[in-house]
């Protein structure tokens, strides 16, 4: 093979030396001769070399039959991708060609200026579907490999192809047979969030549902697989997609169950069909934030998640239109460093899942720079991020890595997405939290599914939405989170005692009930909360019949009769809330408790006082917290109570400790800067194209000579900030139009009104003026309705509007008769000239 590649190079040399005439006008015939011996002895000596090779590289398992592919489309938000990627794979050793399957539309390609970025074969674009003309880019990357397939020179002449996605590091070589891939065998990622492949959408769109395997990402395939699979992976993508009725999260796992994931289930069913058995691993690909297991290095980062070290954070979606790629010397925001890393973070494990971000970060960043130099951009100016791309830490961080002894999950229990440091498989997770059907909790919803998605917390989300049937009429926040609808107890239904804060447990209650619940623990937390990071009972060491809660210390009514009153082992009552780690089991058990004991707390109001529940409105608004901590007493249900789970903004935070929730329940400040949530009740934050929070100080404004306060106010300021970056990205996502263009809209709106106030100020003078004159019998017209009012105002600007066309027709009429009475003037004149002028003729 490899001397077939020389003689092709040899050749090649030839053809440029014959084409060019004058050249070969200078060589003789004998010269050429001389030549082609010397090319056929070479030819033959590196032929009989080539005998001795060892088997590792025989035709179909030598590097250069690999073959690798993704798959981007005409825009910005790719092409930096694109960078990104290529930049890894010339870094990783990763063997073999790549080739970058573009999507683009006729119209697209007259724009686009990226053609150079990669190896690049165009494909038909398929993002609006031809037939159905449904809006779906993703299903372009079957397509495409399907076009591929059918129409690549490079598709006849390769034994392996990896398939990767375009917003992926590569971190070292992928090499088929090293990773076990055989035919009839792929390689691929464990997705254990495919749920479909266990439920109804697996029966509904395959023959073979038992063979659905739940796996994406990574895919690396024998050519006469990827050949059988190819035209399935499309066909079923397209099927899926079109079954609207099975999109919901609890069928499909998509959180947005916006049917974004049937790509995803178009592969998993079209390998199903055609009996593919994949060999499944979660070791060769990691999302960054993740914790790799120990030992395993991955050889791939896959960046579609968001995920933060310490107060900096990247999310994808943030650059969706972000021509970065054409602006010379721009970066994306620079990571912390390595050294900084350690001190954010004491545990190794963490430590290393923090610093493969960081690597992801600066990967991206040191494409971009190598970019903008290739591109002839000006020598950047010197900075401290600069040097540190180009220095030998950097270089020895991101050397190529290898996968080291990568564990197969058990081809029949695929469940074991998360493996603890015992080598068990870590327990499923469900995360839930509780609001009402108003404004004010659909922001606090906004702000709680961004923090969510930035956390990296595993496993689903629920909101659990009470609502009655009128508030369901007309709400319009249904899209807002995955959502499981549970009736309204904010008005009692036998007390007839409003106190919304009752939902909680009652919609609890229904949820367990209710629903199908594939979760070993739940999370319970509150609307008003931002995640940091991810609450798992393996790391705040949960158990069944132990759950673990933060510290809730005011609820003093556990020490003393209110306690005695409400439970039976006043002993067992724990002080904790807000957030709650607990096994589903004693979930079942304990739910109802919590209702019934939030009842018979809120019904008991001779114990209001505040030196009995610690209330300080002693309106008994807290008895939903008495609620649960006497309902888990009643199942002697005792806690592990974690003060670093959760801070209250505004409070001083224990330095070293990585708070995984802001509760901003209470009022909190930075200098003249105030947050109170209560303040926005009413206000409709998502509804209303760019509203937002007031903006936060600046972080580099800050005292440091108080260093509490300092990281206080930091931490503040940080949770207002992710408020403001939450409403801003639901925006963007809710297609508002751009806010530069919105300010010059409302200017002329505004200038409008300010005119016809003006106009309707005048016209409500003249009435009032009018209507002095008039009697004073009858007082009720002076001061008509409303509708009135407006009625009369209507009535004056018909007549303004007729007195203006009538004196508009009269201008006219009277310059068409002023004007023919010229002309008929002008004639006259003229006839008298012209005799006068016949008369001196005559004369003459």
């Amino acid at each position: 093979m490899f001397s077939f590649t020389i003689f092709i190079q040899f050749l090649d040399i030839f053809q440029i030396i014959d084409h060019d005439k004058q050249i070969s006008e200078s060589i003789s015939l004998t010269s050429m001769r001389s030549f082609m011996e010397i090319l056929v002895f070479l030819v033959t000596f590196l032929s009989l070399g080539t005998i001795g090779l060892s088997e590792e590289y025989r035709v179909g398992e030598a590097p250069w039959r690999i073959h690798t592919l993704f798959s981007t489309e005409c825009n910005d938000y790719f092409d930096w991708q694109t960078v990104g990627i290529m930049h890894s794979y010339r870094k990783s050793g990763h063997p073999g060609p790549i080739t970058r399957l573009l999507s683009c539309t006729e119209e697209e390609k007259k724009r686009y200026r990226g053609f150079d970025l990669a190896p690049t074969m165009e494909v038909p674009s398929m993002s609006r579907h031809p037939r159905t003309g449904d809006w779906y880019p993703a299903i372009n990357k079957p397509a495409g490999v399907l076009y591929w397939l059918q129409h690549s020179e490079d598709a006849r002449n390769v034994d392996w192809v990896v398939i990767l996605d375009a917003d992926m590091i590569i971190r070292g070589p992928i090499v088929p047979w090293e990773l076990g891939a055989e035919k009839g065998r792929p390689v691929s990622q464990y997705y254990g969030y495919l749920i479909g492949c266990d439920n109804i959408l697996a029966k509904l769109h395959t023959k073979h549902p038992e063979l659905c395997d739940k796996v994406g990402g990574l895919l690396v395939f024998h050519i006469d697989d990827l050949r059988a699979v190819a035209p399935f992976w499309l066909s079923k993508s397209e099927e899926v997609r079109e079954d609207r009725a099975h999109w919901a999260t609890n069928i499909t796992g998509d959180i947005d169950g916006t049917g974004w994931i049937s790509e995803m289930y178009g592969y998993s069913f079209g390998a199903a069909e055609v009996g593919l058995s994949h060999k499944i691993t979660n070791d060769l690909m990691i999302y960054p934030g993740y914790v790799p297991r120990d030992g395993v290095e991955p050889i791939l980062l896959h960046y579609g998640l968001p995920f933060a070290v310490g107060n900096w954070s990247f999310t994808k979606l943030d650059h969706h239109q972000d021509g970065i790629v054409y602006d010379c010397g721009r970066l994306f925001p620079e990571p912390p460093y390595p050294r900084e890393v350690k001190v954010i973070e004491a545990d190794p494990g963490k430590r290393r899942g923090l610093m493969l971000s960081i690597e992801c970060m600066n990967t991206l960043n040191e494409a971009l720079l190598h970019h903008h130099i290739a591109r002839g951009c000006p020598k950047p100016k010197w900075t401290r991020y600069l040097s540190f791309l180009k220095s030998r830490t950097h270089a020895e961080l991101t050397k190529p890595k290898y996968p080291g002894g990568i564990r197969w999950l058990n081809e029949k229990d695929h469940e074991e997405e998360l493996i603890g440091e015992a080598g068990k498989p870590y327990p499923k997770i469900h995360t839930i939290f509780s609001t009402e059907c108003t404004p004010y909790f659909d922001w606090q919803t906004v702000g709680f599914m961004h923090s969510f998605r930035l956390s990296g917390q595993p496993g689903n989300v629920t909101r659990l939405l009470s609502c009655t049937d009128e508030d369901l009429k007309h709400y319009s926040g249904h899209d807002l989170a995955p959502t499981h609808y549970v009736p309204s107890m904010s008005v009692h239904p036998f007390t007839g005692d409003r106190y919304p804060a009752i939902n909680k447990p009652a919609a609890v209650v229904h949820w367990i009930n209710h629903a199908q619940i594939d979760a070993e623990y739940i999370v319970i937390l509150d609307a008003d909360m931002i995640m940091r990071g991810e609450i798992t009972p393996w790391e705040f060491k949960a158990a069944r019949g132990r759950p673990v809660s933060a510290p809730y210390g005011y609820l003093i009514g556990c020490d003393n009769i209110l306690a005695k009153l409400h439970t039976r082992n006043p002993e067992a009552c724990d002080k904790v809330g807000g957030v709650i780690i607990m096994h589903i089991e004693d979930l079942r058990k304990f739910s109802m408790y919590w209702l019934l004991k939030t009842q018979e707390v809120r019904a008991d109001t001779e114990h209001y006082s505040t030196n009995i529940t610690g209330d300080i409105y002693e309106a008994g608004w807290i008895s939903e917290m008495y609620g649960y901590s006497f309902g888990a007493a009643e199942l002697n249900l005792r806690h592990r109570i974690d003060g670093t789970i959760m801070m209250y903004p505004g409070y001083a935070p224990q330095l070293g400790v990585n708070y995984r929730v802001f509760h901003y329940g209470l009022v909190f400040k930075v200098g003249d800067w105030t947050f109170d949530k209560a303040k926005w009740r009413d206000v409709d934050l998502v509804n209303k194209c760019w509203a937002k929070f007031p903006d936060p100080p600046d972080p580099s404004n800050l005292d440091r000579t108080n260093e509490d306060a300092y990281y206080r106010d930091l931490l503040s300021i940080e949770c207002g900030r992710t408020l403001n970056d939450a409403l801003y990205l639901h925006h963007k996502n809710r297609n508002c139009p751009d806010p530069s263009k919105l300010a010059t809209l409302d200017e002329v709106v505004m200038n409008k009104e300010k005119i016809y106030r003006k106009f309707r100020n005048i016209i409500e003078s003249d009435a009032t003026r009018n209507s002095s004159n008039e009697s004073n019998d009858s007082p009720e017209l002076l001061t008509p309705p409303a509708s009135n009012q407006f009625s009369s105002i209507r009535i004056w600007l018909m007549v303004l509007w007729g007195a203006c066309f009538l004196g508009f027709v009269s201008l006219l009429l009277k310059v068409y008769v002023r004007g023919k009475k010229r002309k008929s003037k002008g004639k006259h004149y003229k006839s008298k000239k012209r005799s006068s002028y016949s008369a001196l003729h005559d004369l003459n």
